[in-house]
């Protein structure tokens, strides 16, 4: 099955949009072949604010629906603890809110943007999405994560070169409770990386002082010059930040 044999099976679908390339290349394709589509963009503390602007920008130039749901984690302690099944935990919630908008508007099919690459086994969410009866019409339809960005150039989507971009808890250790603050403090120093001239790269708490900067391989030189600049512009929230050694896969 190709994706518009998918829409030509599903004509209306609600797709769960995050703004970055995978959502966006499917979101594409869902406008082209299907006869009804809107898309859903989850808000939490958890999503840096250029992925809101990013959704919002495809949206317009897809000339598709966006609806911006404001979803509140503040009183949710099993995804706050962040447990290994912290993923599953805020999936269940969020895909729970979507699914039950989506559906008051119409829509009795639901998309994520999860690709053929995506290890199902490894992602504690993909369980979640199952539960909530999430399709996935770019793994059912074996595209990769290679292919959305092929793909993606070829539609002239700006989210051709975006690289992926998970949720700002990530960043946060195992069992080290996750708050609206060190995810604002990760957002800033992600923010200045990004205006730095970094890209593809992530801003890891060591603890709640302290971080390592991950960097790919061909940034790692400028990431040793950069640092004594990044240290001082963020000598307020964080005592240590170094460069790991590890290179950023």
């Amino acid at each position: 099955m190709d994706l518009q044999e998918f829409f030509t099976r599903y004509k209306k679908i609600a797709v769960a949009f995050s703004g970055g390339a995978d959502s966006a290349y499917l979101l594409s394709q869902a406008k082209k072949y299907a006869c009804d589509v809107s898309a859903y963009f989850l808000k939490s503390f958890f999503q840096p604010e250029f992925e809101l602007e990013d959704a919002l920008r495809l949206s317009r130039e897809l000339s598709v629906k966006l609806t911006v749901i404001d979803v509140d984690l503040s009183g949710k302690s099993e995804i706050l603890k962040n447990t290994d099944l912290r993923c599953y935990y805020c999936k269940q919630n969020m895909f729970g809110i979507l699914t039950d908008r989506a559906h008051k508007d119409g829509y009795d099919i639901i998309a994520d943007g999860t690709n053929a690459s995506d290890s199902i086994n490894e992602r504690p969410g993909m369980r979640a999405l199952k539960e909530k009866n999430v399709l996935s019409p770019l793994r059912i339809c074996g595209i990769t994560k290679a292919d959305v960005y092929r793909l993606s150039k070829q539609e002239g989507l700006f989210t051709c070169n975006k690289p992926s971009y998970s949720c700002l808890a990530t960043r946060i250790p195992k069992n080290t409770v996750i708050t609206r603050e060190l995810l604002g403090k990760i957002e800033k120093a992600e923010n200045l990386l990004f205006s730095l001239g970094f890209s593809d790269f992530r801003f890891r708490l060591e603890s709640p002082k302290s971080a390592k900067i991950q960097l790919k391989r061909s940034q790692l030189e400028n990431g040793e010059m950069e640092l004594p600049k990044i240290r001082e512009m963020l000598k307020n929230d964080f005592s240590a930040i170094s460069i790991d050694k590890e290179v950023f896969r």
